[in-house]
C-alpha cells in the first residue's frame, strides 16, 4: 500500500519513523531491537536511510591510508525485512549524491522485485568524496531530477531506450521540505518554489526537516498552500537527548533551537536533558495533532528509548 493511500484513508494523525542501517561490519541486533520497539506503535510506514560511499581514513602499518567505503550499507536488506517480517511499508531513501542514474535505476528495479512501492527521493548530503562518473553514465544533480527519473520509470521509460517488454513501475514518491528553508536557498519563498517543482514533477507528499518551533511549520504549510502545493505535508520531529544536540543539530541541519529550550538544556544536568527533550516534543506533538496534521514523522535513527518515553507520556 502506498504512503499517499495511508494518508488519504487515515481518520486521525498517523505516526511514522525513520531508522538508519548499522555501520559497516556492525551488529544488526541493535536495529532489530529498535524495530521491535517502534513497531508496537503500529506505524503504517518506516523510512530507511541510504548512504553513498565516502572517504574513510584507516591506520595501517604504513601509516594513515585513505579508502573509499560505504559506511552504512544494507538499506535494501532492511527494507525487505520490514516489509516481509513486520508487514509494514518500507520507504527507502533514494539519493542523488554518490549514485549514478544507472545505479538508481538498478536500485529501483530491485525494490520493485521485492514488492516495495514507496521511496523518498532526496538530494542527499554532500561529502568530501566526489564519485567519478564513468563514460556513458550520468547523475541527477538535484532532487527534482531524481523525481523526474523515478516518474519516468513509473511510465515505463528507462535509461536504455527501446527495451523489449519494458514494464512501468508504480512508486509513490515522497520528497523533503524545509520549514526554515534549505541552507542553499536564498530565502524561504524561493525554497518553497523548488519544493513545488518537485511535487509537480511527481512527488506525492512532503516530509519536513526537523524543527522545534511549530509556528515555523504552520507558516511553512501556509506558504506552500499559497504557492499551489496541495500535497500532504508531514512534520518531522527529533527528540533532543543530549547537551551536544543544541550545537550539533543547528550546525548539521541548519535549524534553530528556540531560546527557551536552549536555555533550559544549558542550565540542566546532563542526565535531565532527555526528559526536557521528551517534554518539549510532547508539546509539539499535542499541538500538531490538534491541528490535524496528516502524520508525524519521528527521526528515531538507532535509539528507541526517547520514543518509548514520549509515547508513554502521550499515552499513544
Amino acid at each position: 500500500m502506498k504512503v499517499i493511500e495511508h494518508l488519504e484513508k487515515a481518520k486521525n494523525t498517523l505516526i511514522s519513523f525513520e531508522i538508519i542501517p548499522p555501520k559497516r561490519g556492525g551488529n544488526i541486533r541493535q536495529l532489530l531491537n529498535v524495530l521491535e520497539d517502534i513497531t508496537k506503535y503500529h506505524p503504517p510506514f518506516i523510512d530507511i536511510t541510504s548512504h553513498a560511499a565516502e572517504v574513510v581514513y584507516e591506520e595501517t602499518a604504513g601509516g594513515m591510508q585513505m579508502k573509499i567505503k560505504r559506511k552504512r550499507p544494507g538499506t535494501l536488506g532492511i527494507c525487505a525485512l520490514i516489509q516481509n517480517k513486520y508487514n509494514i511499508e518500507a520507504v527507502p531513501h533514494v539519493l542523488c549524491s554518490g549514485f549514478t542514474r544507472e545505479e538508481t535505476e538498478d536500485f529501483l528495479i530491485e525494490l520493485h522485485y521485492l514488492g516495495i512501492e514507496n521511496v523518498l527521493a532526496i538530494r542527499g548530503d554532500e561529502s568530501e568524496y566526489k564519485k567519478p562518473v564513468k563514460f556513458g553514465r550520468s547523475v541527477n544533480e538535484y532532487a527534482v531530477d531524481l523525481i523526474k527519473q523515478i516518474d519516468s520509470i513509473n511510465k515505463g521509460k528507462y535509461l536504455e531506450e527501446g527495451l523489449l517488454d519494458a514494464q512501468p513501475m508504480n512508486f509513490c514518491i515522497g520528497t523533503s521540505g524545509y520549514p526554515e528553508k534549505h541552507f542553499e536557498a536564498p530565502n524561504l519563498h524561493t525554497d518553497v518554489r523548488y519544493t513545488k517543482a518537485k511535487v509537480d514533477s511527481g512527488a506525492s507528499y512532503i516530509v519536513t526537516q526537523m524543527f522545534y518551533n511549530n509556528k515555523a511549520f504552520f507558516d511553512y504549510v501556509d506558504l506552500c498552500r499559497k504557492e499551489g502545493i496541495k500535497a500532504p505535508i508531514i512534520p518531522g520531529l527529533k527528540i533532543i537527548t543530549s547537551k551536544a544536540h543544541v550545537k550539533t543539530l543547528p550546525k548539521n541541519f541548519y535549524i534553530d533551537i528556540p531560546t527557551e529550550l536552549a536555555d533550559e538544556i544549558e542550565k540542566a544536568k546532563p542526565e535531565h536533558v532527555l526528559d526536557i527533550g521528551v517534554n518539549w516534543t510532547a508539546k509539539q506533538v499535542e499541538e500538531l495533532m490538534n491541528r490535524k496534521v496528516p502524520a508525524i514523522h519521528f527521526y528515531t535513527m538507532t535509539n528507541s528509548k526517547p520514543i518509548k518515553m514520549l509515547m508513554e507520556k502521550l499515552k499513544l
